[in-house]
């Protein structure tokens, strides 16, 4: 995980989406597809520093918010905005994939 991807948990989650623009990746080290998102997301996050915030929830350690957030399968990208969510993707995507969609929720 970069510098530019604060590692959430279910202390911190709702502190960190309360505010402004960002996009959490649901995911479990057991996960494929999830490693292969894992650099995408890291690079997205650090081209995006400071417009966007960019969390990593491991599925395993916070169960009641894949739940709350209806998460079904892995890897899972939600985008918050001032704590709502307001977009949803399931699966891999590449990067020029993530910040179209980026710019389209925010």
């Amino acid at each position: 995980m970069s510098e530019n991807v604060k590692e959430l948990n279910a202390r911190n989650f709702d502190d960190f989406i309360s505010e402004g623009d960002c996009v959490v990746d649901f995911w479990a080290e057991w996960c494929g597809p999830c490693k292969l998102l894992s650099p995408v997301v890291d690079e997205a996050a650090k081209e995006l520093k400071g417009k966007v915030k960019f969390g990593k929830a491991n599925i395993e350690e916070i169960r009641e918010l894949t739940d709350r957030y209806e998460v079904m399968s892995i890897p899972a990208l939600i985008f918050f905005k001032d704590g709502e969510p307001v977009e949803k993707n399931s699966g891999f995507i590449d990067k020029k994939r993530l910040l179209e969609m980026v710019k389209a929720v925010f």
